[in-house]
């Protein structure tokens, strides 16, 4: 049996773009014809997706296998560490979660976790034509080399040839990439086959002297000048892409502010909401920064207690009750959700050291964390009725959830969101919680807001309750598959793909 050629993408460091353009190269490959699939051997995100099967993989890897139209597998991010400290994080390995470790665990980990990586790349090799693999970092982190995962060991195993991108919106980008091949060992920087500008703003001509100057001092031909593009719809695997989306611009016709925690995770849940005509999302850490808002998201964390000590001590708990006092809408999703209620019970230590912390007490609910963690595909039907979602009342909803605790509703006093279908067993439970005044809305459901029914109802809800008109454009943002091909067609467009169709034996 054949196995699949690769093309690797790495960068100068994180952020950089490699998310991008690993999703514009599968959608462009996969419209060629080619049975393309999407590959990061580790990835370090709090943005996660769950697979069919009730895996965890990285949100990223998720929706590059989406932008391929292929269904999304574990093997194409067979390790995934989710950050709950400074020095500590969850390890998920093809899927399943294995407890917390610290780097020095972690690294004493490495050398089997180098088998799981090349058993998943030999199964995806086997069922596809190409993979297109992700590094992560920067391939020049010498005090990391020994223990890499997934820059250049996943190049030498796959003896792919490399791209390597550069952003010149952080400025330095010259540098970064001529640094970056200046501290690779010379077989890795013989990998390196062509150089990639990424987040260029202007005229590309005004690049020309110092393209042909990097040229020459690197010998590595330059491949592409990326634009800088904004409207992209990509889910952000990394927080630090939230980097001023809080500042307050002109006024829109809703604002939503969505408290980044510390340990903020799933942020891209969102991502539908600040898509619609008249929407700012804004993503706040001070109290004053929720005044005014007409719809506040606690959204989803990783560390939901030390989150919420977070939120007391920042002020922003009285500014959310001041926000529900005042009649504007309050939405919690999965961390969010559980700091909701009136309290979270940790008794085995599995977020912190055991003992109780009391909720915000806007729901009727209390969360107890186990060691157990539910990871599960789900499909909602839409129940409320006199709340936040009650014109969708009924509608059928694609979600997912990812968590450890597990969420008692006071059958007195609660009204459940939705009836969930978990897993594709036929069962149906109640799931979330609405407030008795119809302003406040937890669940565990994330992608919710996918759903163009959800968000038409949430937000015509949330202006309402505030005395405006609802919009007429709303729901109806550009399909998944819609948004991947205007990113392929508008990368495509500055790339040299014959070049890069060559390096990995391909055609375009």
């Amino acid at each position: 049996m054949s196995r699949a050629r690769c093309l690797m993408v790495q960068g100068t460091g994180s952020g950089v773009g490699k998310s991008l353009l690993v999703t514009a190269l599968c959608r462009i490959l996969a419209r060629a014809g080619h049975r393309v699939a999407p590959f990061k051997a580790q990835n370090m995100s709090l943005n996660a997706a769950v697979t069919r099967d009730g895996g965890e993989m990285g949100r990223a890897q998720a929706s590059q296998a989406e932008a391929a139209g292929i269904e999304p597998t574990v093997d194409m991010n067979p390790i995934l560490l989710k950050p709950e400290g400074d020095d500590c994080s969850q390890l998920v390995v093809r899927g399943r979660a294995r407890g917390r470790v610290s780097w020095a665990a972690y690294r004493a980990l490495v050398p089997g976790l180098r088998d799981e990586v090349a058993g998943a790349l030999d199964r995806l090799r086997r069922e596809h034509d190409v993979l297109v693999i992700e590094g992560a970092g920067s391939p020049a982190e010498i005090n990391l080399r020994d223990d890499d995962l997934v820059n250049m060991p996943v190049a030498r195993l796959t003896d792919a040839p490399v791209l390597l991108v550069g952003d010149i919106d952080r400025g330095g980008v010259f540098a970064a990439l001529v640094g970056t091949l200046a501290l690779l060992a010379p077989a890795d920087r013989a990998r390196v086959a062509g150089l990639v500008v990424n987040r260029f703003r202007g005229d590309a001509a005004i690049l020309r002297p110092g393209l042909v100057e990097l040229q020459a001092l690197t010998r590595v031909p330059v491949l592409g000048v990326v634009p800088w593009l904004a409207d992209h719809g990509l889910p952000a695997e990394d927080s630090l892409d939230l980097d001023g989306r809080g500042a307050r611009g002109p006024r829109a016709h809703v604002e939503v502010a969505v408290v980044r925690l510390p340990r903020l995770a799933n942020f891209d849940d969102f991502d539908w909401l600040g898509a619609e005509p008249g929407v700012a999302v804004r993503f706040v850490t001070a109290p004053e920064a929720v005044e005014g808002a007409d719809l506040v998201v606690l959204p989803g964390s990783k560390s939901t207690i030390a989150d919420l000590h977070w939120l007391r001590e920042r002020g922003l708990d009285r500014a959310i009750h001041r926000a529900f006092a005042a009649g504007r809408v309050v939405l919690g999703v999965c961390g969010g959700y559980q700091m909701l209620g009136r309290a979270v019970h940790d008794p085995d230590g599995v977020e912190a050291p055991p003992g109780s912390v009391a909720g915000l007490d806007l729901l009727p609910v209390v969360t107890s964390f186990a060691a157990a963690k539910t990871t599960v595909p789900v499909r909602a039907r839409v129940l409320t009725a006199d709340g936040p979602l009650d014109a969708a009342r009924g509608a059928l909803v694609e979600a997912f959830e990812i968590h450890a605790g597990r969420t008692i509703a006071d059958p007195g006093a609660r009204r459940p969101f939705s009836i969930v279908e978990r897993g594709g067993c036929p069962a149906e439970e109640p799931e979330g919680a609405v407030g008795r005044d119809g302003a406040v809305l937890g669940t565990y459901l994330h992608g919710m807001l996918a759903s163009a029914a959800l968000r038409r109802a949430l937000l015509g809800h949330v202006v309402a309750r505030a005395g405006r008109a609802a919009l007429p454009g709303w729901g109806v943002a550009a399909p998944p598959a819609t948004r991947y091909d205007r990113l392929a067609d508008a990368v495509a467009a500055t790339l040299d793909l014959p070049a890069i169709a060559r390096l990995a034996g391909l055609a375009l």
